[in-house]
């Protein structure tokens, strides 16, 4: 049995979605309600590496809280990125899957399967 992490959140239908794909898969979950629970920076690096990304990908760019803190700034370092996702958990894309040493995002949910 594959053993997986999941951050999600309930309120959203992808991560609903990717939670009821990975239960259908069999799969020993962990949930990580990320907006209770927020990841440290240290995990959200984590994250970042095992996805390939930068930290702005990681990123909900379409929240309102994404402009109004002016974070499509080019000037802003990766840091200043993580900081601003611990701060506003919200900006943190999601659902995000952790399993076999790798990350996947669950969108469309059908992603995760590649890391199971």
């Amino acid at each position: 049995m594959t053993q997986v992490t999941i951050y999600h959140n309930p309120r959203c239908s992808k991560s609903r979605e990717t939670l009821a794909l990975l239960e259908q898969q069999g799969c020993e979950i962990t949930i990580v309600e990320y907006l209770k629970n927020v990841p440290s920076a240290n995990d959200i690096r984590d994250i970042l590496a095992k996805l390939n990304i930068d930290a702005r990908e990681l990123m909900r760019t379409k929240e309102e809280e994404y402009q109004a803190q002016g974070l499509a700034s080019p000037a802003l370092t990766q840091t200043q990125l993580i900081a601003a996702m611990i701060a506003t958990p919200k900006l943190i894309e999601r659902p995000i899957v952790l399993a076999n040493q790798r990350a996947a995002l669950g969108r469309p949910p059908e992603n995760v399967l590649t890391i199971l």
